[in-house]
């Protein structure tokens, strides 16, 4: 008879395995089988009934505690030596207050990136919360170093890219892979035992860091992108099952058409819209939204929904694309191309006068679309230009989209969604890699009515989830953390404009805010800071709405081409409709938490490895221009100096503090200003500036600026005796004042 693990030994796996704790991978770690696994139902029950009725898998705790023992990941040192730490589990409140790591006596040597289990207590110091005693490592995570290469005598050295990055690290000769000067390499931080520079070894050679296109490449890489399929994947992908009618509704008489930017490199939704005939609906529209069926390619547990799963999203640069599919699928059988047959989701809505969706049905069905047409080309058209491939469809397709679209407006008003105002960049490339310009996308009416389809369709899948009592994803998002909303109040406030206080926040308040800044040099301020107030938006089996979009339900449905979340909504939908045997499983459904926690995780990664290319494409752009002078506008204020976004590029550079005058600044956190110690020059988010370029690095992606003036005026030039700022040295001598208190104190 296989051995139960005791209560305590659960809660140590929960701890040391967040990403692991269903009750399937419980069971496999004990090896529980059978009757076994009932009883560790039943272990799991009498946990969360001990732990206040928290589910074991899930434990959360209050905001702004931590449990008495955490699984955490060491962070790297501070300027004074001390190592920190940050939780690694779900549900624990990262933002909890920081955790100092407390050595004692025999503990192992601990570095940045390992993960340790620790005993937690909270402590009333001035610069932690928290106090972490070492359990146990859990096992070496080495932290990964992506640079260039600088040969030397006895090894040499690994030159960052990363910009947030500015230490080197040694390599001994026997560590650096045979690597060529000035190659890009990725190294391992390894243990080290002398003074000086962290010492790594290199790990991988991935060559001329200049090269023609290298910028995606060093992103895919920085940010562990999944570039190569394995070959299981790639095997079903190229053997698909065959296409029929069965479990399907035959609906290639349809005219759809899809609508799409002209270098799409993917076409998953096809759209139809005509007035609604139906008596009592006067003035009414039938939209119709059609996606490409991934469900039926992609199947539940196959090599390629786990590859799919991993990679969360397809992630896109200005150069190339990492799919989340194989381009045999993504290309090929899962685009809806015109004029061949493709398996598709499709929804049929009926939407009144005014906008409203009053009726909704779902099919899954067999399309042809009539015509693969740009964005420019549809606008084109129905202005009066259409050209020959449009012409037969501007009456009987495109206008029939257009009248729709303007009752869905009226509904849109109403409803009041976030309306920010943020033009998007467009980077153009040559053949070679050179970034010939950086130019900004237009906004035109045919964007936003495929926008508006969108939305609508999301909102018709999860309504119909919720009416099938079917389990998904939500794709949720709350509403502004109050100490953001204060600042973009603050900020409002201070360019003339008002956010009232003492009311429920609407989407409406904003938008009240954002118009009444509309045509004013503040117009871009507020946009962006009311951006940056707003949470991020994630997936969740739960349903806490979506406040920007100003709705209650919603989820994502329109793209299983490139997201993973809407592959888990079209199983959710066959498996209610009954169409097959492709639908949501019920491992899909045990593991929903976990996949959203992974999508969500994999989303952000993209997005952080897409403005990282964008920012180093941006710099080589501008590297030709060092010396020249440019406007731009504060976008954000930090001790160490000014972001700045530029005018022309819409890139952002930092000013360093010691390039923004001629005084010492004290930073004012709350407020997101730097004031000047002597002249009381006051410097803010907004403030309009002209810099000087110093420095563009287009391997890190880093523009250095040179603070020229504020509000067309030219900085105060107070200095002290002989020429020296008169409070910096005080100041200077203060801090390391309290640095010395700090580390005496902690000594005790």
């Amino acid at each position: 008879m296989i051995a139960l693990p005791s209560k305590d030994q659960i809660r140590q796996w929960i701890a040391e395995n967040p990403g692991l704790t269903s009750k399937r991978d419980i069971a496999k770690a004990f090896g529980l089988k059978g009757d076994a696994r009932n009883e560790l139902r039943r272990l799991l029950q009498e946990i969360e009934a001990e732990d206040g009725g928290k589910p074991a898998t899930r434990r959360f705790h209050p905001k702004g505690e931590l449990p008495p023992v955490a699984l955490l990941r060491v962070l790297k040192p501070d300027v004074s030596g001390d190592l920190f730490a940050e939780p690694m589990e779900e549900g624990v409140d990262k933002d909890a207050g920081r955790i100092l790591i407390i050595p004692q006596k025999g503990n192992p040597a601990l570095a940045e990136g390992d993960r340790i289990l620790g005993r937690l207590h909270r402590v009333d110091a001035e610069d932690h919360v928290w106090e972490a005693r070492l359990i146990r490592r859990l096992g070496s995570n080495p932290l990964k170093v992506l640079g260039v290469f600088r040969k030397g005598s006895e090894g040499g050295r690994i030159v960052p890219i990363d910009k947030g990055q500015d230490k080197e690290w040694r390599v001994r000769a026997e560590d650096d892979l045979d690597a060529r000067d000035g190659e890009l390499v990725e190294g391992e931080a390894i243990a080290n035992r002398r003074m000086g520079l962290p010492q790594a070894k290199i790990t991988e050679r991935l060559g001329d860091p200049s090269g023609p296109r290298a910028v995606s490449l060093i992103a895919i890489h920085q940010h562990g992108i999944p570039d190569q399929f394995p070959d299981a994947a790639m095997a079903e992908a190229d053997a698909p099952r065959p296409l029929t009618l069965e479990n399907r509704t035959d609906l290639r008489d349809l005219p759809f058409v899809t609508i799409d930017p002209a270098d799409a490199r993917d076409r998953d939704d096809a759209v139809l819209a005509m007035a609604d005939d139906t008596p009592g609906n006067p003035g009414g529209h039938i939209i119709w939204v059609a996606i490409a069926d991934v469900a039926y390619y992609v199947r539940p547990g196959g090599a390629l929904d786990r590859e799919a799963r991993r990679r969360g999203n397809s992630t896109y640069f200005p150069d190339r694309v990492v799919p989340m599919l194989p381009d045999i699928l993504s290309g090929d059988l899962c685009s809806l191309h015109e004029n061949v047959d493709r398996p598709c989701l499709a929804v049929r809505m009926q939407i009144n006068a005014q906008g409203h969706k009053i009726g909704q049905e779902f099919h899954r069905g067999l399309m042809r679309s009539r015509a693969s047409l740009e964005y420019g080309q549809v606008q084109a058209a129905v202005e009066g230009r259409p050209d020959d491939k449009t012409a037969p469809l501007v009456e009987s397709v495109l206008r029939p989209i257009y009248a729709a679209y303007e009752a869905l407006l009226r509904a849109r008003e109403v409803r009041q969604p976030l309306n920010l105002d943020l033009p998007e960049r467009q980077i153009k490339l040559s053949d070679e890699g050179k970034v010939l310009s950086v130019d900004f996308k237009d906004r035109l009416d045919a964007h936003k009515l495929i926008e508006e389809c969108m939305v609508l369709a999301n909102v018709a899948a999860a309504e119909e989830l919720q009416r099938l009592k079917q389990p998904l994803l939500y794709r949720v998002h709350e509403e502004p953390n109050p100490d953001r909303l204060e600042a973009l109040r603050e900020v409002a406030e201070s360019s003339g404009f008002t956010l009232a206080k003492g009311q429920v926040l609407k989407t409406a308040h904003l938008n009240r805010l954002l118009a009444a800044a509309e045509g004013t040099d503040y117009a871009e301020l507020l946009n962006l800071s009311t951006l940056r107030s707003m949470a991020q938006a994630y997936y969740d089996p739960r349903n806490f709405g979506h406040f920007g979009l100003a709705l209650q339900n919603y989820a994502h449905f329109t793209s299983p081409i490139r997201r993973y979340s809407d592959l888990i909504v079209h199983r959710a939908l066959i498996r209610g409709g009954r169409w097959g045997d492709d639908g949501l499983s019920d491992f899909d459904i045990e593991m929903l938490t976990d996949t959203a926690k992974l999508i969500s995780d994999s989303e952000r990664r993209s997005m952080m490895a897409e403005r990282d290319t964008i920012d180093r494409y941006l710099a080589a752009y501008l590297s030709d221009r060092v010396g020249a002078s440019f406007t731009g506008r504060v976008a954000g204020v930090q001790r160490f100096g000014l972001f700045i976004k530029l005018d022309e590029t819409g890139a952002d550079g930092l000013v360093p503090i010691r390039e923004v005058g001629r005084e010492f600044f004290h930073f004012d956190a709350d407020a997101q200003t730097l004031t000047g110690a002597d002249t009381g020059l006051i410097i803010g988010i907004g403030a309009r500036v002209t810099v000087r370029l110093r420095e563009a690095v287009p391997v890190t992606g880093g523009l250095i600026l040179e603070l020229l003036e504020i509000d067309a005026k030219a900085l105060p030039a107070k200095r002290g005796p002989r020429g020296k700022a008169p409070r910096r040295a005080a100041a200077r001598a203060d801090t390391r004042e309290k640095a010395k208190k700090r580390v005496v104190r902690r000594r005790k």
